[in-house]
């Protein structure tokens, strides 16, 4: 018997040009922030630090890839800086 298999990506917002749409590392579907419907995508978790938001977990309705958004910080701020999360 065969186990589905989720695979996990990470996209920087601070690395991408536009308005925060990027298509789908695995299956290609672009993922924007203006659909509000959830039929491409559905937000799965939330992270905030002092109350601004840090980082989207979304999951891909079309490939079930896992996709956490990060850079949500840096550019509120207006500073290129990153910080990087390590761990499992």
């Amino acid at each position: 018997m065969k186990q589905a298999q989720r695979t996990e990506y990470l996209i920087d917002l601070n690395k991408i040009e536009g308005t925060g749409d990027f298509p789908c590392p695995n299956c290609g579907v672009i993922i924007s922030p203006e659909d509000e419907t959830e039929s491409v995508y559905s937000i799965s978790e939330t992270k905030l630090r002092d109350e601004s938001l840090e980082q989207l977990v979304i999951l891909c309705h079309r490939c079930g890839s896992k996709i956490r958004v990060v850079g949500f910080l840096s550019s509120q701020s207006g500073t290129a800086e990153t910080e990087t999360e390590t761990g499992s």
